[in-house]
């Protein structure tokens, strides 16, 4: 595999995570927005949606190694690894690169998907249904048991995706689509898995600044949770993997 600069690091992470809420809130879109022809569609669709976005997602930003998720850089970077790519050392510099191409993309596939849902955007009528295709919320408020579900369920990502380049399946982006696939399944219930800071926070930001009728606040109160658990999870991960 070539190597790469920061420059094409930084436009593979906004494509690649682009990809992935564009298709992540358009799937949540589909079933919770007024006449839409998914609407009333569950929760597998939710976590089938969501884990196709990140099939999409990966190979759409394979140059950069296709992190689209802070969570999983942080993983990296705890795990001890010395380049993030071919030719990317792990740096602060390259770091932030990472981060700033995964806020971009989120950004852009949140107005992408907002774009699609247009006209029922505008019919909708109930603010948390419309913040909750943007963004994740708890279906029981407790924070500090929140931050710990997102802590988890980052653990498990970053964990066994570390353990991925250990086995010789050759299985790629389905893999992690098939793992996201399961943690949205199965510990996706109490928060709704944002196990990305950047999942969450920059569509957070785009529902707070676009002209949509009826979308109420953004819920700032919550809006750390799915930053710092996920940050926390990830971190965890690496360092396990790393011991191991």
């Amino acid at each position: 595999m070539e190597e790469v600069g920061l420059g094409t690091v930084f436009v593979s992470e906004v494509l690649g995570t682009a990809t992935l809420l564009l298709l992540g809130i358009g799937v949540v879109a589909n079933i919770l927005l007024v006449k839409s022809k998914g609407f009333g569609g569950g929760w597998l669709l939710v976590t089938f949606g969501w884990g196709l976005g990140v099939f999409a997602g990966v190979y759409v930003g394979w140059k950069s190694g296709a992190h689209i998720n802070p969570a999983v850089t942080v993983g990296l970077l705890a795990n001890g690894a010395d380049q993030y790519a071919p030719g990317v050392d792990v740096t602060f510099a390259s770091t932030m690169v990472y981060f700033a191409g995964e806020m971009v993309g989120a950004m852009i596939g949140a107005v992408l998907a907002w774009a699609a849902y247009k006209r029922h955007y505008d019919e909708h009528t109930v603010p948390a249904e419309i913040l909750g295709t943007f963004s994740t919320g708890p279906a029981i408020r407790n924070l500090p048991w929140n931050l710990v579900t997102e802590i988890i369920g980052t653990f498990v990502l970053v964990f066994v995706i570390l353990q991925f380049a250990n086995t010789p399946s050759g299985l790629g982006p389905l893999a992690v689509a098939l793992l996201v696939l399961g943690i949205g399944a199965s510990l996706g219930g109490p928060t709704g898995y944002a196990i990305n800071p950047a999942r969450d926070l920059g569509p957070r930001i785009v529902h707070a600044l676009l002209p949509i009728p009826n979308k109420g606040d953004s819920d700032w109160g919550y809006s750390w949770v799915p930053v710092v658990g996920p940050l926390i999870g990830g971190a965890l991960g690496g360092l396990l993997a790393a011991a191991l």
